[in-house]
């Protein structure tokens, strides 16, 4: 059975979401997608566990089922933010949960550490080797999974307040993490550089804080499983038998793929970071330092370097952004949702459009041009204007849209030896 999975989502409970972010209108726009597992999202919320509870049928085998028949499994992010070997650490952690008693058990911990209803992923002060050591107490068939595990603020090697490695982080836990998300701003190909990450399954999920088509979905990861169940994706997961591959944006599109100031209009990689010492040429402030310098900073491997137990990744840009960008209106004008909706009519899901559908048949359906991006797409030939400090990057379909950034002269100073060697 082929899975499309996106297990790290929000509800409506979550900060900077829509109050629309319901059961509902997830199952309805994952189909739109073409996802057919979704994580529930946000289990620790107390309001939301009840909508959960309420609307999705508990399967034997750990799956949950909707009405409308779409599989979700037990989902929650948390974020744990503590002091370890004299520094702030600030981490993001997807956990996968079995069946609601091991959720309702799960709850009952955190309760013990703190608040649950003001925020769908909640904060604790728990460093993560004392949480998963205390939830393989609850029960082994809990999955922890790092996300988005190079973003700056809130990751597990984030350049601003992350480790070093999974090792620094879990200490005699990480034999129980199996699995690290690599989130928007990097590729398996940016994680296959260190060879400390082999032994982890790279998956990729969206942490959609929207329904939307343009966010739900954007990376999935897949599975080839005989039967979906609970054990069989998570047995996948800790063996990697069965994960097939994942969905991938282009890094660049995510929101600190380079680094820079998005106040001050500054966008540098990291060779020009260098030079600057990481530091604002127009402020005169630390920049945000992004992933790809990060993945610099902690490479052992050189660029291209590929693992022989290395998985499939196709790259792929959302269909509303091509439309958005070829017809030069934004990405949920009327216009653009028309052109959107022809081709689901006609095609089903998204994913079928930018993964499946022939060339001759999307000219049946629509202009040309569109045709052409959508096939550039499906072979990651579309350039991307890189996203940086909290901005998210986009296509590149002329000139025209290519964002001016100011011109950042880059004196060089003789500081040494060091800078003829």
């Amino acid at each position: 059975m082929k899975i499309i999975s996106d297990l790290h989502l929000h509800s409506k409970y979550s900060r900077a979401t829509s109050k629309q972010l319901d059961i509902a209108n997830l199952e309805k726009w994952a189909k739109v997608k073409g996802l057919n597992l979704l994580g529930t999202s946000d289990f620790t919320h107390p309001k939301w566990i009840k909508e959960l509870k309420a609307n999705l049928q508990e399967q034997e085998n750990g799956i949950l089922t909707s009405k409308g028949g779409m599989n979700f499994i037990l989902q929650t992010e948390v974020s744990l933010i503590y002091t370890d070997m004299g520094k702030g650490r600030r981490v993001h952690n997807v956990i996968l949960a079995p069946n609601f008693d091991i959720v309702d058990q799960i709850t009952e911990y955190f309760l013990k550490h703190g608040r649950i209803d003001y925020d769908g992923r909640p904060i604790f002060k728990i460093p993560c080797d004392e949480l998963t050591e205390s939830l393989m107490k609850i029960s082994k068939d809990i999955e922890i999974i790092p996300a988005h595990i190079w973003t700056p603020w809130f990751a597990l090697l984030g350049s601003m307040s992350g480790y070093n490695s999974v090792e620094e982080a879990f200490k005699d836990q990480t034999k129980n993490i199996h699995a690290l998300e690599t989130g928007l701003s990097s590729d398996p190909p940016m994680n296959w550089r260190l060879s400390k990450l082999d032994p982890f399954a790279l998956v990729s999920f969206s942490d959609s804080h929207s329904f939307w088509p343009w966010r739900i979905g954007r990376e999935a990861t897949l599975f080839e499983l005989k039967e979906l169940t609970y054990n069989n994706l998570i047995n996948a997961l800790r063996t990697k038998e069965g994960l097939t591959g994942t969905i991938e944006v282009d890094p660049a599109y995510g929101k600190y793929h380079e680094d820079g100031h998005r106040n001050c209009n500054v966008c540098l990689t990291p060779k020009e970071s260098k030079k600057l010492n990481n530091i604002c040429p127009k402020c005169g402030k630390p920049l945000t330092i992004g992933v790809h310098h990060r993945v610099e900073e902690l490479a052992d491997r050189p660029e291209g370097f590929k693992p022989k137990s290395a998985k499939d990744f196709k790259r792929l840009i959302p269909l509303s952004e091509i439309l958005s960008k070829l017809l030069g209106s934004g990405i949920a004008t009327k216009k653009v949702w028309l052109e959107f909706n022809k081709l689901i009519d006609h095609f089903k899901s998204e994913l079928n459009i930018l993964l499946d559908a022939s060339e001759e048949e999307l000219k049946k359906v629509t202009d040309e041009k569109i045709v052409e991006k959508i096939m550039l797409n499906r072979q990651g030939k579309i350039q991307i204007q890189p996203g940086y400090d909290g901005e998210y990057g986009y296509p590149i379909f002329s000139e025209q849209d290519k964002k001016e950034l100011p011109k950042v002269e880059i004196k060089k100073k003789q500081t040494g030896l060091n800078e003829f060697m």
